[in-house]
C-alpha cells in the first residue's frame, strides 16, 4: 500500500473550502439525461462529453444523487489538463430520480455492479473506470471484482468498507468502531417504520434549520458548507434506503470479491471521516494488490465536496 499524507496531493491553497455548490444544470455540465432499464428496473443517469473508449462512472454514496459530483466536474473543467470526459453518472437505485426495485431483496452489492456494467455497455461502453464515494466505493470495488477485464482503474472518495461491515454486523459489541454511523443507521432505521412521514421529518427539520447542525460529523467546517449541499443531503436522506444499502453490506464478503481485483485502486479519504478508519485502509491492503492511499487534511467523509481539486489529484492516475 503506498500512503501519503500530504506530500503528493495537491491541497486547495488557491481555492476557497467547499467552493462550488451543487448544480442541477447538467446541460451547462455537458451531459443529457436517460433512463436505462436493468435488472433492478430502469435506473436514470446523466452522461456525455464523449470522447474515448473508456468511461468515467462516477457513483454517488448514500443519500446522494449524481449532483454530489459536480463540484469535482467543475474542477476539473478548470484545474485539470483536461476535463472529465466520458461521463456515466447514474442516480442508484432508491436515490435521485431511481425508484428502488419493486422487490427489495434483488438489490444486492453485486446486482447494483451488475446494473452500473449493463448501464455502460446501453451507453456504448466496454470499458471503463470508476470513482465511488461512500456506498458507491463499495460497489465500484464490486465491479472491479466482478468484471476485471473490464475496469481500467478504481477511485474511491471517502469509501464506506471493512468498519462499516463490521459496524451493520455487530452494532452493540463494535459500536466504538464507527459510533457516528452507527448512530445514524439506527435513526434510519426508526425513520424507516414511518414511511414516507420519515423523510418528511428530515425535510421538516431542515426547513427549520435544524439539519445543518446534525449533520456537523460529516463535515470538517459545516458552516462553510454551500446550502445546496445540506438541501441535498434533506432530499436524498431516504430512511428505507439507506437501511437496506447497509444491509446489503452486511451480506457482503469483501476479502473474497476484493482479492480477485486486478486493476489499479486509489483511495483518498479525510482526516476526520467519521465513516472511514485506518484500519479500513489497512485490510483494503491486505487483499487488493495495487492500492494507493491518500489522507487529505482538515477533510471530513465529503472529500469531493470538500476538497475536489485535491481529490481529482488523489483518485485519478492521469492528474498524479
Amino acid at each position: 500500500m503506498r500512503t501519503n499524507t500530504d506530500g503528493r496531493v495537491s491541497p486547495d491553497t488557491d481555492l476557497s473550502y467547499s467552493p462550488y455548490p451543487l448544480s442541477l444544470d447538467e446541460r451547462r455540465l455537458g451531459l443529457r439525461t436517460s433512463r436505462i432499464p436493468t435488472a433492478l428496473g430502469p435506473v436514470t443517469v446523466r452522461h456525455g462529453r464523449r470522447g474515448s473508449p473508456v468511461a468515467t462512472i462516477l457513483l454517488h454514496g448514500a443519500a446522494g444523487s449524481w449532483t454530489t459530483w459536480t463540484p469535482l466536474i467543475q474542477s476539473a473543467d478548470r484545474f485539470a489538463a483536461s476535463p472529465l470526459t466520458d461521463l456515466v453518472i447514474p442516480d442508484l437505485p432508491g436515490w435521485g430520480d431511481t425508484p428502488l426495485p419493486t422487490d427489495d431483496a434483488t438489490e444486492s452489492i453485486e446486482a447494483l455492479a451488475a446494473a452500473v456494467a449493463d448501464i455502460a455497455r446501453a451507453l456504448g461502453y466496454e470499458r471503463w473506470q470508476v470513482i465511488g464515494h461512500s456506498l458507491g466505493g463499495f460497489v465500484a470495488l464490486e465491479l472491479a471484482a466482478s468484471l476485471p477485464a473490464h475496469t481500467t482503474h478504481v477511485g474511491l472518495v471517502s469509501a464506506t468498507t471493512y468498519s462499516v461491515i463490521e459496524s451493520t454486523r455487530h452494532p452493540l459489541t463494535r459500536f466504538a468502531l464507527l459510533p457516528g454511523f452507527t448512530a445514524l443507521l439506527g435513526v434510519m432505521r426508526v425513520l424507516s417504520a414511518f414511511g414516507a412521514g420519515g423523510r418528511g421529518l428530515v425535510r421538516a427539520m431542515h426547513a427549520v434549520g435544524l439539519l445543518r447542525p446534525l449533520v456537523t460529523p460529516l463535515f470538517s467546517h459545516v458552516d462553510e458548507i454551500d446550502a445546496s449541499v445540506v438541501a441535498a443531503l434533506a432530499t436524498e436522506a431516504r430512511p428505507r434506503s439507506f437501511a437496506l444499502a447497509a444491509d446489503r453490506a452486511a451480506l457482503y464478503d469483501a476479502d473474497l470479491s476484493w482479492a480477485r481485483i486486478r486493476c489499479s485502486v486509489l483511495a483518498v479519504h479525510g482526516d476526520r471521516d467519521v465513516f472511514v478508519t485506518a484500519g479500513d485502509d489497512k485490510r483494503m491492503a491486505a487483499v487488493i494488490a495495487d492500492l494507493g492511499v491518500s489522507v487529505l487534511a482538515d477533510t471530513g467523509h465529503f472529500a469531493h465536496v470538500e476538497r475536489p481539486v485535491s481529490t481529482l489529484l488523489a483518485v485519478l492516475p492521469a492528474h498524479r
